[in-house]
């Protein structure tokens, strides 16, 4: 098959790749625009990760015409085809995407009015002449789609972002939820970063609190529409859910025909023959799969895509049902939970178990897909990285409102007392990183958003501005230290005057990232803290001790050597199980940890699930992309499965009809699993009481966290009076 000239590159590197449709073309987006998407048009993705494996989404706007949809439909082919035919395929409609889509834009999608035939362009400017609004939606996966600039698209449950080109307004209905702001702040932050090259600058206004340039854009205030009662994101009831039935494509007779194989899941694996072509069909919840077996007809392989569109017409499925085609050996895990007992290539005994995302390195086939409980599977949309990290790097710490070098001998080493500029430059362009520690005070955190701004402008305008938040590093920033972990002090700072005395004894989380990048991160000296799954750093006046978990990798084990190379002189290695006295006296004494043996040697990703009843109904809906601990909110109770445990987390702010009907939820979710689990333990915790085996499932957890409450952390960090980059 001809292969376009846009694909000479694709699969070669990690990431995302996004083109849009132009006259029957390939046109790429420009990187900073990626999770734009004009609704008139349709695009072309491609994501690898570094295993390699691939992704092809083919996203389709409401208002793209059938010549559009058709020419992606065979680009997508084609790149199918250039890749060996082994891509996981997704077809993605507006309004309906698979969470795995979701998960690469964690700051959110925006769908934006006109396309290509209306002559609107993928361009990254300084161009401030910009009038728009967008209405944020979601409090998990966020839409902001551009609606009319008219106070009548307002409503006061929602958030909306009122973007002026040199000022990018976030005005909050009085109705609305705290989640939604901070998601509705992370739009706005990459509008600012990314769209206007950090030169905008970010309001944050609350209903009733309009500003001159608010009302001259939008004229005077009428009174503003109530909240909106339908639900923010498609959420599915657990209990409605529908089984699957299979069934065999055949093109013997020259036309392509289906015939049943089994009515309902769970199935067997035996009944998938790799002679032949399958169709699992799930289209009562939107989703249908065509998997591909190896030694398959080249004609049923290739044509798997318009057989699976052709299906859904057949059947009188809504045009939104999403598609995904299943190479053999890439099935996603919601595919593989209709079967009873799926075993991969490699496995010999039993189901699988879940894996901690630092562990997704290990595993060949990452992409997982979303759309209800059991089939919402994003946890492992992998972020791209822009290039391999070999770039130039710089350094300097915020001091007295001025930058200061950071002697290039310590780099990779961050002090959580600390504001820090990174400039990176490469091939792929210049990329400031201002990172910001949690004590830092809030003059630094002005002065490095006023010195962001002021070194972007030396070069021209033309860096990408990331802020990062400590703990939230992205995987590129972590990669920029050649081999060497990225080192996070809890506290302190690297100034010469001014450092606090560190403790006496101290101990370091070690963990790598998705994208092969290891961080050690500083969490308090407490035996409770260990992992299985991790290697640990024990530095105390007897001594440093790296000690190594069950399933720690190699990489990790040799990333701690930098850690202790910190420290000075030698270290004793100890393996979990052969712990000394002395180890548990310097940790204050033997304590639970998180052993759970489903963190070693595993391929399932632990899912997250937030239970609300805010839209009028108790609903459960997933957390697109890796999770954090801040993704689990206040006012919610949060489901988290480990796939041989589930745990109920109740926030000190949920509601008592919240409380009272998530253990139900929870109980249905595992009694109608399509693989067939039954009887795995659930466990109800308390927020502020977590077990290690709950906290375990998240990197260094802060049980302070929630000492302040989160849209006041977003204040601290950007919204000081003096910080010019974001004003109150």
């Amino acid at each position: 098959m001809v292969s376009h000239k846009e694909f000479a590159g694709a699969g070669k590197e990690p990431g995302l790749k996004v083109w849009r449709i132009e006259n029957m073309d390939l046109k790429p987006v420009p990187k900073p625009l990626h999770g734009s998407f004009y609704t008139g048009d349709a695009y072309l993705l491609l994501f690898t990760t570094a295993a390699p494996s691939y992704n092809i989404h083919m996203w389709l706007g409401d208002l793209c015409s059938q010549d559009e949809s058709g020419a992606a439909a065979i680009f997508a082919m084609q790149l199918d085809d250039f890749l060996g035919g082994s891509p996981v395929q997704f077809r993605e409609v507006q309004g309906h995407e698979s969470n795995t889509f979701l998960g690469y834009f964690k700051s959110g999608i925006k769908y934006q009015k006109g396309g290509v035939a209306s002559g609107f362009q993928h361009v990254v400017t300084n161009d401030m002449n910009v009038k728009r609004l967008l209405h944020i939606k979601g409090r998990r996966a966020i839409r902001a789609t551009e609606v009319d600039m008219s106070w009548n698209s307002f409503n006061t449950g929602d958030c909306f972002i009122i973007d002026l080109g040199k000022d990018v307004y976030l005005w909050c209905g009085s109705e609305s939820h705290y989640l939604e702001r901070l998601k509705a702040s992370e739009v706005g932050i990459d509008i600012r970063d990314n769209e206007r090259n950090g030169r905008a600058k970010l309001h944050m206004i609350e209903e009733g609190e309009e500003p001159a340039a608010v009302l001259e854009a939008l004229g005077p205030k009428p009174t503003i529409a109530p909240a909106s009662s339908l639900p923010d994101d498609v959420k599915v009831d657990t209990s409605n859910r529908k089984k699957g039935a299979l069934y065999m494509i055949s093109d013997a007779s020259g036309n392509m025909k289906v015939s049943v194989v089994a009515q309902s899941s769970p199935f067997k694996q035996a009944m998938l023959s790799p002679q032949e072509c399958y169709i699992l069909d799930n289209g009562m919840d939107r989703n249908i799969f065509v998997w591909k077996g190896a030694k398959a007809s080249m004609p049923e392989r290739k044509a798997a895509m318009a057989t699976g569109q052709k299906f859904i017409k057949d059947k009188g499925y809504s045009n939104k049902t999403q598609i995904q085609v299943l190479p053999a050996g890439a099935e996603t895990t919601l595919f593989k939970q209709f079967f009873f007992n799926w075993m991969d290539k490699d496995e010999t005994t039993g189901p699988s178990k879940a894996y901690t995302i630092g562990s997704i390195a290990n595993v060949k086939q990452v992409p997982f897909d979303a759309s209800t409980l059991h089939t919402n599977k994003a946890m492992a949309a992998q972020h791209g990285m822009v290039d391999d990290g070999k770039g130039k790097v710089q350094i300097w710490r915020v001091e007295l409102g001025d930058k200061v070098p950071v002697d290039p001998s310590t780099y990779g080493h961050f002090y959580g007392g600390d504001c820090y500029l990174i400039l990176y430059s490469s091939k792929a362009g210049h990329f400031i990183y201002t990172w910001q520690g949690h004590k830092c005070t809030k003059d630094e955190l002005a002065a490095s958003a006023y010195l962001t701004v002021r070194l972007d402008d030396s070069m021209g305008g033309s860096a990408v501005q990331v802020r990062v938040t400590q703990g939230q590093e992205p995987p590129h920033l972590m990669s920029l230290f050649q081999g060497k972990p990225m080192i996070i002090h809890s506290g302190g700072t690297s100034r010469s005057a001014g450092q606090t005395q560190a403790s006496n004894t101290r101990l370091f989380h070690i963990r790598q990232s998705s994208s092969h990048a290891t961080r050690a991160v500083e969490v308090e000296a407490s035996a409770s803290n260990l992992n299985t799954n991790d290697v640990f750093v024990l530095k105390s006046p007897a001594g440093v001790i790296v000690w190594r978990g069950t399933g720690a990798s190699d990489e990790e084990m040799a990333a701690a050597k930098h850690v202790v190379d910190f420290f000075g002189g030698k270290a004793s290695h100890v393996s979990e199980g052969k712990e000394t006295g002395d180890f548990w006296s310097a940790l204050g004494g033997k304590k639970d940890y998180q052993t759970s043996k489903s963190l070693q040697n595993t391929v399932k990703p632990p899912r997250l699930f937030g239970c609300s009843n805010k839209t009028g109904t108790l609903v459960a809906e997933e957390v697109p992309g890796d999770f954090t601990q801040s993704d689990l909110a206040t006012d919610d109770v949060m489901i988290l499965d480990t796939w041989d445990q589930l745990f109920l987390w109740v926030g000190n702010d949920a509601n008592a009809e919240e409380r009272k009907g998530a253990p139900k939820i929870a109980q249905e979710y595992v009694d109608s699993d399509p693989s067939g689990r039954r009887g795995i333990p659930i466990s109800t915790i308390k927020q502020g009481a977590e077990p290690p085996t709950f906290t375990g499932w998240f990197q260094a957890w802060d049980a302070k966290l929630w000492d302040q409450k989160p849209m006041d952390r977003l204040r601290s960090c950007f919204l000081t009076q003096k910080n010019p980059g974001f004003s109150s």
